[in-house]
């Protein structure tokens, strides 16, 4: 099969007359393409084995899956997970028996293989591990999810990345200089600059860069040389607004998230602006968002600033009253407080302690002292006898190790442990203070 045949098309998209045919025109990837590099190797060696390419749309994982058949001198099968069957699965086994009968090879690439159900997995499993089929499934999401355990142990997977800015204007300058494939006989003139705009507006992907370019040059204006010229002032109707969206159960929807929390943990208040920006361009909630800040206002804030999750929920109700546009600055300002905030995880570690300490004491009991009495009966057991007030006590602290409300039988341990950060100092200081007050009082002396 002649996979390229119909590039030369007129009617064809630039993005796919442009596809390069050997392994040396690819562009980017070059930890997989590059000399002595994993796929590089299975072109010089003629032996293809199963993968999985992982990457963001336009990285050319069709194409290396083209190349790879190609080269190989391999028979390329091609079937869609959101059209395949088990039905279409079992007929592309029954050809790859054909061919291999023939000693001819199949590689099957199946696109979008994390849309493939669990039967459709188990049906192209068995051939997989034999051999008669050369696996290469594509995918947009994380295929440690959404691929099963059997099918990935038998596929390297092997990850795309989005392709830089200079990588992407390589690619347009080759569809402007292609006379056969390309836009060469237009003799077209653009500027760097232009070009580095369409490679910005195409944010990784080289099938939206050379649409682009396509579009872009339907703007073109003769020259006196006999050609054309694009000139910038051309791109503001093509580019429009060029806020991507991204997959809201995807990985970059959660990789966002992550970004944000992480950098306001780490006291990076411009860098968490610009993933809340942009994860509310891509389409993210910005509700999503201050929930993460509410767990943030605990989870790294704490008691070094016990005004961070006040002022979060009042966030939050900001929002909701004020709606998406005024609510999203009520949003930054939460960020930037929690972003140059004193950052303490005393809090988080502590509740961390006492849930693992819960969970080794099932038979944990709660002194008698501490429990209610609302009946003569409950009463008459000891419930209550021995509770002191704390209001009514010195310095309105019941001390002494009497009344520590600790549980009898459960060793003792200290869950809560201030920092020196911030408010939580303080925090340290009076707790320091009161156990002092327990030692005065079980020694028999006076505070």
């Amino acid at each position: 099969m002649d996979l390229f045949a119909d590039e030369h098309e007129p009617g064809a998209p630039l993005a796919w007359r442009m596809r390069p045919r050997r392994l040396a025109d690819y562009v980017g990837q070059r930890a997989l393409v590059g000399p002595g590099k994993p796929l590089a190797r299975m072109v010089e060696t003629g032996v293809v084995r199963s993968m999985i390419l992982w990457g963001p749309p336009g990285t050319g994982k069709t194409t290396l899956a083209e190349i790879l058949a190609a080269e190989s001198g391999a028979e390329l099968e091609q079937l869609s997970a959101v059209m395949a069957g088990v039905k279409e699965i079992r007929a592309a086994v029954e050809r790859a028996r054909a061919r291999q009968a023939h000693g001819q090879a199949t590689l099957l690439f199946l696109d979008e293989i994390h849309r493939l159900n669990k039967s459709q997995q188990d049906a192209l499993l068995p051939h997989v591990e034999s051999g008669l089929l050369t696996l290469i499934g594509a995918t947009t999401e994380n295929p440690s999810f959404e691929v099963n355990s059997a099918l990935l142990s038998r596929a390297r997977v092997h990850v795309l990345k989005s392709l830089e800015e200079a990588e992407l204007m390589e690619v347009l300058r080759r569809a402007l200089s292609d006379d056969a494939r390309g836009l060469g006989t237009r003799r077209l003139r653009v500027d760097d600059e232009v070009l580095a705009l369409l490679a910005r507006a195409a944010a990784g992907d080289a099938r939206r860069a050379l649409g682009l370019l396509e579009s872009a040059c339907d703007f073109a204006e003769p020259d006196a040389k006999g050609g054309e010229v694009l000139h910038r002032e051309a791109l503001a109707d093509v580019l429009g607004h060029q806020a991507s969206a991204f997959d809201k159960q995807g990985d970059h929807y959660y990789d966002l998230l992550s970004a944000i929390h992480k950098s306001v943990r780490s006291s990076r208040p411009d860098a968490a602006l610009l993933y809340i920006a942009r994860f509310v361009q891509g389409g993210g909630d910005p509700l999503d968002v201050v929930r993460r800040l509410a767990a943030i206002a605990s989870e790294d804030v704490g008691n070094a600033d016990p005004r961070a999750l006040p002022l979060v929920m009042a966030a939050w109700d900001a929002f909701l009253r004020l709606g998406d546009y005024e609510g999203q600055r009520a949003i930054a300002h939460a960020a930037i407080h929690l972003a140059v905030a004193p950052k303490s995880n005393a809090i988080d570690q502590a509740w961390k302690r006492a849930q693992a300490l819960a969970a080794g004491q099932p038979r944990l009991e709660v002194p008698g002292y501490l429990r209610n009495a609302p009946t003569k009966l409950m009463e008459s057991l000891g419930h209550g006898r021995g509770y002191r007030y704390a209001h009514s006590e010195p310095h309105g602290y019941p001390a002494g190790s009497a009344h520590d409300c600790w549980p009898e039988d459960v060793p003792r341990e200290r869950l809560y442990r201030p920092t020196e950060q911030g408010q939580e100092r303080r925090y340290g200081q009076l707790m320091a203070w009161r156990e002092q007050l327990d030692a005065e009082a079980d020694g028999g002396s006076e505070p």
